[in-house]
């Protein structure tokens, strides 16, 4: 088991899932030679690495001190949609009315069941992650902490690995930020909220940033009453205002109760109750909870690791300090994913290893720059981008023209009473290329990506315009934004010209 994350509770589900990810018993190889790529961490990045590379013929060490599969699998992206894809279907029958269907009254959430479920599919997926199955691809799997003992070896408990190359993907764990009283009361983070089996009956959550709103959503929608505190100016600080506000009414209308600009943030422990002092928009809130979350950021685990001694420069906020062909200050030692990354996603961690994979083992001079990189908070409706937000193109000094088309015009929307959201894109002026786009939509994470494929291959908004779509589809809104390029081109000359052509061809 793992010293840093207890899987909770010990029943069937996580007991399978701890067979995989953390096989007690597990006796470490013994390393005959050098290693062609050691890797610590088996995250994502790690894994791609790890797997990858054992493909191609290398020989590699992958070294894991918690659980195979890292956030992702155990604490992360798996359980959290998990837990998202039930509160969906409780928001939907409570809107059944809406579409002429009579819900049973009473109708109730049995939380223990909904996260039952959820440790179940977990376990289910957890396989693809194994100890066992990275065994089977040829992959030396020592489970403990590895820590760099020179610029070329790795120890792991009383053995020394030897290496050629190696990959540092050890991932971030959740912050803890310097508010007043945190220390003096029990709070959740990414890594134990999903342990819960008792529905929270108030919930207060610090943080409206993706995963902040995700869970806040989630968690009224399964019936706790959530306070959702956030210093910024709003929710989603990244993100497009116009799309952070549809969630942000979303989320209140599913019985969030939100408190923006907060100030003086203070917490304390009172009669077993958890309570939270805090100014916002000029009112003074003292309330009072009774399971407490922290979403604020991650930190990246650059501790213990013997970087120092290994010559690889790194800070305790940003990371490990990398090269755009992911190579640290140690040529020989390479970082993927989000230990070094600003793109703390699954996907992004996949696509920085494959860059390694190269890179390290084979001369390659692939950059991470080069990357088109989409993301998606997973929130009713959910916002996906990729690429250049409005205010950073004005930072670089590029002029853009922008395209929006709204879901409350595209016939399949309208059927299926998803009218709310858009789909924006950014081209450079004058031309189609597109340089940035925002979809908030109930399925935009999967719409963003003929967007992506698009900025990846240079095709413009003409093409996809040009490019027929199902009808009815939610994305045909993405080919409607072709149309409205496509009229830009009808200058008043232009339409001049077609039309002294077709008076001459009556």
């Amino acid at each position: 088991m793992s010293e840093l994350i207890a899987l909770q509770p010990h029943d069937e589900h996580n007991q399978r899932l701890e067979a995989n990810v953390r096989p007690s018993g597990w006796v470490n190889p013994v390393p005959s030679g050098r290693y062609n790529l050691v890797v610590i961490g088996a995250g994502t990045a790690g894994l791609v690495t790890a797997a990858g590379a054992a493909g191609l013929g290398a020989r590699v060490a992958l070294i894991e001190r918690e659980l195979m599969g890292g956030d992702c699998l155990n604490v992360g992206c798996v359980p959290s949609k998990g837990l998202i894809s039930a509160a969906r279907v409780a928001r939907s029958i409570r809107q059944g009315a809406e579409f002429g269907l009579d819900v049973a009254a009473g109708t109730t959430v049995d939380f223990a069941r909904v996260m039952e479920r959820m440790r179940r599919l977990r376990a289910q997926i957890s396989p693809h992650d194994s100890a066992w199955r990275f065994r089977d691809l040829g992959v030396d799997v020592y489970l403990g902490g590895g820590r760099f003992t020179s610029a070329n070896t790795v120890q792991v408990g009383d053995t020394s690995l030897h290496f050629r190359k190696a990959v540092i993907a050890t991932g971030a764990r959740a912050a803890a930020p310097p508010i007043p009283g945190l220390d003096q009361v029990p709070y959740l983070t990414n890594e134990s909220v999903f342990s819960l089996t008792e529905r929270p009956r108030r919930l207060g959550i610090i943080g409206a940033g993706p995963v902040g709103c995700e869970l806040a959503q989630a968690f009224a929608n399964l019936g706790s009453d959530v306070l959702l505190i956030e210093v910024a100016d709003g929710i989603l600080p990244r993100e497009d205002r116009d799309a952070a506000e549809i969630v942000r009414q979303s989320l209140q209308r599913d019985g969030v109760r939100l408190l923006c600009c907060g100030q003086e943030l203070k917490l304390r422990r009172e009669a077993g109750q958890i309570r939270m002092s805090v100014e916002s928009q000029g009112e003074q809130h003292d309330e009072a909870v009774d399971q407490l979350l922290v979403s604020v950021g991650r930190a990246p685990n650059v501790q213990n690791l013997g970087l120092e001694i290994a010559g690889v420069a790194y800070d305790v906020r940003t990371g490990v300090r990398v090269n755009d062909w992911m190579q640290t200050t140690n040529a020989n030692i390479f970082a993927a994913g989000d230990v070094c990354s600003k793109y703390k996603f699954t996907h992004a961690a996949d696509f920085l290893a494959r860059i390694v994979i190269q890179n390290a083992l084979f001369m390659g001079r692939a950059k991470a720059s080069s990357l088109i990189i989409p993301w998606c908070t997973y929130t009713s409706p959910e916002i996906a981008h990729v690429g250049l937000y409005e205010k950073d193109a004005k930072e670089h000094g590029i002029a853009i023209d922008t395209y929006t088309q709204h879901f409350a015009d595209i016939d399949r929307a309208i059927l299926a009473g998803e009218t709310e959201g858009f789909v924006r894109v950014h081209t450079r002026k004058g031309t189609d290329q597109i340089i940035g786009a925002t979809i908030v939509a109930p399925q935009a994470g999967d719409l963003i990506s003929e967007i992506t494929l698009a900025m990846t291959h240079g095709v413009g908004l003409k093409k996809i315009g040009s490019t027929i779509h199902p009808y009815p589809t939610q994305a045909e809104a993405i080919r409607r934004l072709g149309d409205q390029f496509n009229r830009t081109r009808l200058t008043p000359l232009v339409k001049s010209l077609f039309g002294k052509w077709l008076s001459w061809n009556r």
